[in-house]
């Protein structure tokens, strides 16, 4: 599932996320959702959150 919708992502899902110094190469960065920093209902790149490592990006595939 893509993570540009916010109702998808809820605090403690597993996601995998893009981290702004990584948005070239693409690498994606495992872990779970501390805090939902996007505020509208969907964003095109995806919803950018905070996880609980701190790291923060925008999500690109929520895990089962």
């Amino acid at each position: 599932m893509s993570g540009t919708n916010r109702a998808d992502i809820q605090i403690g899902s597993s996601v995998s996320i893009v981290l702004k110094q990584d948005q070239r190469s693409g690498n994606l960065t495992d872990g779970i959702v501390k805090d939902i920093l996007t505020k509208s209902a969907n964003h095109p790149h995806g919803i950018k959150v905070r996880l609980e490592s701190g790291d923060v990006g925008r999500v690109k595939v929520i895990q089962d």
